[in-house]
């Protein structure tokens, strides 16, 4: 008689259901991360860059400043050097010459409010050309920036 019963429970149904438990969580949480980022992907913002209230950095070296003026021309300021216009091939070659031999001077970039935003790219796309990393974008003190 005991060997009947020890049969009878070795012999238990499979359960032929799907867990679905974890895939509902995974759902919830990807419906709760597209809910938060969604009202971020706007396509058009308004924005004045100049203008800020962000304190200044400080800095033991006098950084490098490449100046794009309101007519799409290129700026170079280094640290003992007067300011002076350059194209873009001669940009790319001086900040390139001056960053390899001084790799911990911070770079900024200026820019008027009506500047060309496509001409402030390519610099942008000079300065990383030349194998600098960080750019900081310079602005007016003052302002009612949020």
């Amino acid at each position: 008689m005991q060997s009947a019963i020890s049969r009878h429970r070795k012999r238990r149904k499979l359960k032929s259901e799907i867990n679905v438990v974890p895939y509902i969580d995974v759902m919830l949480v990807l419906l709760i991360i597209f809910m938060v980022t969604a009202p971020m992907l706007t396509l058009a913002v308004n924005v004045d860059i100049p203008k800020s209230t962000a304190r200044s950095v400080d800095s033991k070296a006098d950084p490098i400043i490449v100046t794009v003026d309101g007519d799409g021309r290129l700026f170079l300021k280094l640290q003992d050097a007067p300011i002076a216009e350059y194209s873009d091939e001669e940009l790319l070659d001086r900040l390139r010459a001056f960053h390899e031999q001084n790799k911990d001077v911070p770079v900024f970039l200026a820019a008027p409010g009506e500047a060309n935003y496509q001409r402030v790219i390519d610099a942008t796309a000079i300065i990383s050309k030349a194998g600098i990393e960080k750019v900081g974008l310079m602005s007016k003190p003052g302002g009612n920036a949020r």
